[in-house]
């Protein structure tokens, strides 16, 4: 679903014209020029990703950084690999997702009351952004906080993930003290922050080859996650 209002248009220009932080600019632009011998055919996208789904959702789900021959692929959120395969197979099986596989742009796929976001909208070289390129991205996913007028509750997808968008509550003045990473982990940030106008929090392992292909997150494991959020909004 898109939400062509004003507001959520110029914040898609707003990130896919960024240029603050010249290391994740370097390595977006040289990933989209070398490529993966796969996807040689491909015009890589190679800008920063904005965020994708239905602005009028209750959930925002918090990823970590585009793929680098993923997102920063195709300029779509956990679109073209296989943390996105896992992700949208269990967002389908969940209800919140139109169909189970995210290959392109232009593939169909349709989110219901769920957006996806991150906290690093460029590919960071090892898949770690420095903190202060982080702090860069942050009033991003503020806008969209902002903009998500049914916003209900966050799905973070990695410890940097649950990190930053603390990091970022902590920053609008809730004074939410510090809290484990601890997936399937349910908080209730406005018992921990007094803060009636915060959403909750599910904590969830990223869904990255590192952990789906270790056992380190299960698709049972993840399933049960969403089962969780759904548990949530009823």
């Amino acid at each position: 679903m898109i939400d062509n209002s004003n507001a959520w248009v110029d914040l898609t220009e707003s990130v896919i014209s960024c240029h603050l932080c010249k290391r994740l600019v370097a390595w977006r632009e040289r990933v989209a020029q070398e490529k993966r011998r796969a996807y040689k055919e491909w015009t890589y996208w190679g800008k920063p990703v904005p965020g994708f789904g239905d602005p009028q959702g209750r959930v925002l789900v918090v990823g970590l950084a585009p793929g680098a021959h993923g997102a920063n692929r195709t300029g779509r959120m956990f679109t073209g690999d296989s943390s996105g395969d896992f992700l949208y197979g269990a967002l389908h099986q969940a209800g919140f997702a139109n169909q189970p596989t995210s290959i392109q742009r232009e593939d169909g796929l349709q989110l219901s009351d769920l957006y996806i976001s991150a906290v690093c909208r460029c590919v960071p070289p090892g898949n770690k952004p420095s903190a202060a390129e982080i702090g860069n991205c942050l009033p991003y996913l503020e806008r969209e906080i902002q903009l998500m007028k049914n916003l209900t509750g966050i799905v973070a997808l990695g410890r940097i993930a649950f990190e930053g968008t603390l990091r970022l509550l902590r920053q609008l003045g809730f004074e939410i003290p510090r809290q484990p990473f601890v997936h399937g982990k349910v908080y209730k940030l406005a018992d921990l922050s007094f803060g009636s106008q915060l959403p909750w929090m599910v904590a969830s392992y990223h869904p990255s080859r590192q952990n789906t292909q270790t056992g380190r997150l299960t698709a049972e494991m993840f399933a049960q996650v969403w089962k969780q959020v759904r548990e949530l909004l009823t």
